[in-house]
């Protein structure tokens, strides 16, 4: 034994020194499956669950200056009807004759049906007041469509032209970094830090870009919605806020919504 022992060491140093150093193979991640595992730990405690469970409440309490619920609300499949609403917006509404995300209807539903003054509300800062209230509904809004696959509308002509002109703008470049949407996620394979990029020029896979938002950042302890995430990127683009609502981010919605057909959304989500 003693000898057998001499001789396995022996052994061992000359592998050693001849430089061939044997180590187990050991299976490597990647950043991606790294950040993949981070969010299903996390899942089970997503914050975004208050803000859903918030917004469920607001819808059906009555409130603002006529004492009223948004039961009523009409999200596009008719009156009170919210389960499969959000996979198809934005959408053409003939009552306010536009195109309008979730959050630019729920807008619309609290001032004819709540009597909020709808300019007050669309001018109030992200994280503040009633615009948290909007991303609580949109976060709900969202939830009761988890599960499901987008399927934006494009039969009406205004939803045609917003979708042509939501391309433009993710294609335009400008600024004093000369940025597009398109420099972040207009191909495959891009990344930024540790995180890949998805390409949201087509359907970027389910539960990933577009159907991944509304989403709670960990890193601000906010939940953000798409109006947020989207003036957001302007932002660090250094170009001025395109605006709560504004026709430019509804566009833009619109684009990658009716690119993301078939993607299975997740929202509410929750990002780094």
């Amino acid at each position: 034994m003693k000898y057998a022992c001499q001789r396995l060491l022996l052994s061992a140093t000359a592998v050693v020194a001849s430089g061939m150093v044997v180590v187990p193979a050991v299976a490597q991640k990647s950043a991606a499956d790294g950040i993949a595992e981070y969010r299903k730990m996390l899942e089970d405690g997503n914050p975004a669950d208050l803000f859903e469970a918030k917004g469920e409440d607001l819808w059906k309490t009555p409130r603002g200056p006529k004492k009223a619920t948004l039961q009523a609300c009409d999200l596009g499949l008719g009156p009170g009807v919210v389960k499969g609403a959000w996979v198809q917006l934005p959408r053409w509404f003939a009552d306010t004759g536009k195109v309008q995300d979730v959050e630019s209807r729920l807008v619309t539903c609290m001032a004819t049906l709540q009597g909020f003054n709808a300019a007050e509300l669309i001018n109030t800062p992200f994280g503040k007041g009633e615009m948290n209230n909007i991303t609580a509904l949109a976060t709900w809004v969202a939830a009761e469509s988890r599960g499901k696959r987008f399927a934006l509308p494009q039969d009406h002509a205004e939803e045609k032209r917003f979708y042509e002109l939501g391309k433009r703008a993710f294609f335009f470049r400008g600024g004093p970094m000369d940025f597009s949407c398109a420099s972040c996620h207009g191909e495959d394979g891009k990344r930024i830090r540790l995180q890949d990029l998805p390409n949201l020029t087509k359907n970027p896979g389910d539960g990933v870009g577009f159907a991944a938002w509304p989403a709670y950042r960990v890193s601000n302890g906010q939940m953000w919605s798409m109006q947020l995430r989207l003036n957001d990127c302007y932002r660090q683009q250094r170009f001025p806020y395109p605006g709560f609502a504004s026709d430019l981010t509804v566009a833009l919605g619109v684009y990658m919504g009716v690119n993301a057909k078939g993607a299975e959304s997740i929202a509410p989500s929750i990002k780094r």
